[in-house]
């Protein structure tokens, strides 16, 4: 038997079928470039890739070209669970649940605070659960890792009705990043697992710090949606809210297509003009490109920035980690933001960062305390580990434990 992992979002949507006796993998694939001509369903099988065009690709036809795949594989009739990873959670969900029809009534409640991504999970759920209607199907959430954060790191310092009646507070996401990568550096550092500080740092298309403390999330970046935070591919980070109205006097246009412009042409691609792409950011300001120059600036002082805040809500660092696309293979940009934080002791191996660590259990620091650390991603693995121990109980994933990040 297997389980089956699904990520929909609004411009891909990913799989992954795990064994799950072990939570080997099994089959992985994404469709990319969703409404475009060159959509495609890209899959690996055992290091063997097949890509499969399908131009013009939906978010529908690409679930429906996902299950086509596994039915032509023999895979649809031997899965033990479903794990869809959803988004935006809100306050109601502090960990991951079987998916009813109650569950999926309060995802569409929190549609108003992720409109890009939570209509793209429950379009994933509405497929799955009517092609597979007899197996069981589960939602973790982006969120829940965050929902130990304390008042003083989640409240904005707005009338506090808006918190009570309207829910305006800081949710946080890339919660299965961060909660892999931390106990994944626990075991890889040699650090108490009862007694740690370890900032997370999940850069990629989207980025997102965290502060954990003894496996729980105090503080992180995003707030009540994903554009609050450091600087992104496309998204601004944290801004002066009063931009929004200073913009919509002068273009002379609305606040929500002000919003747009915050999500989809700023970050890297707003100030390089080039790309949203931070290796052709970075090629860019080493050719001597002014505005790829300051791109490449001001992420890695926006990271360092919030790393900084996160050591605070710590009182302490053992480590910092980083994780993500970005993450884990960006040396240059790993050294700039490590080399802001000096004064906090980090200390880095230039010759262990160039290897990502591949021969120290990540570790590129010269120090162990504190160390600076890269950790794989494996967001889709937890997601299939949740969804198999919701559905068949502790006993089920007892195998997966020494491969499973930070189990």
């Amino acid at each position: 038997m297997n389980v089956l992992v699904l990520s929909c979002g609004p411009l891909s949507t990913r799989f992954a079928v795990f064994h799950a006796s072990d939570g080997h993998p099994h089959l992985s694939g994404v469709v990319h470039g969703l409404g475009t001509p060159d959509a495609a369903l890209d899959s690996a099988h055992e290091g063997r890739l097949v890509t499969r065009r399908i131009p013009g690709a939906d978010a529908l036809t690409a679930l429906r070209a996902i299950f086509g795949l596994l039915r032509e594989r023999g895979l649809l009739d031997k899965l033990a669970a479903v794990g869809h990873r959803v988004v935006h959670g809100g306050a109601r969900f502090t960990e991951s649940t079987l998916i009813t029809p109650e569950v999926i009534a309060k995802i569409e409640a929190c549609i108003e605070l992720s409109p890009l991504h939570n209509p793209a999970n429950l379009l994933g759920i509405e497929v799955a659960r009517s092609t597979l209607p007899g197996v069981r199907h589960v939602a973790v959430f982006d969120t829940a890792f965050h929902q130990t954060m304390p008042p003083p790191a989640y409240l904005y310092a707005v009338p506090y009705v808006w918190f009570e009646k309207y829910e305006v507070r800081r949710y946080g996401f890339h919660g299965m990043s961060h909660r892999g990568a931390a106990r994944r550096a626990v075991v890889s550092l040699g650090l108490d697992p009862h007694d740690h500080a370890v900032v997370t740092a999940h850069l990629g298309n989207g980025c997102s710090l965290a502060a954990v403390r003894d496996g729980r999330s105090v503080d992180t970046t995003m707030g009540l949606t994903p554009l609050e935070g450091v600087v992104m591919d496309t998204r601004c980070g944290t801004i002066d809210p009063s931009i929004i109205s200073h913009m919509e006097r002068e273009l002379g246009c609305t606040a929500e297509e002000v919003m747009e412009q915050l999500h989809r042409n700023s970050g890297l691609l707003g100030l390089s003009g080039l790309s949203s792409d931070l290796l052709v950011v970075e090629a860019a300001a080493a050719s001597g490109h002014v505005r790829a120059g300051l791109a490449l600036d001001k992420f890695c002082h926006s990271v360092a920035k919030s790393a900084a805040a996160m050591i605070v809500s710590l009182g302490r660092i053992d480590a910092l980690v980083f994780t993500g696309g970005i993450g884990e293979n960006a040396v240059g940009v790993r050294a700039r933001i490590t080399g802001l934080l000096e004064f906090a002791g980090l200390d880095l191996d230039p010759a262990a960062n160039e290897t990502h660590g591949a021969s120290r259990g990540g570790r590129i620091s010269r120090s162990t305390r504190p160390a600076v650390a890269v950790v794989p991603t494996d967001e889709a693995r937890l997601i299939a580990h949740d969804a198999l121990e919701l559905v068949q109980g502790r006993r089920a994933v007892a195998r997966w434990k020494d491969d499973l990040p930070g189990a």
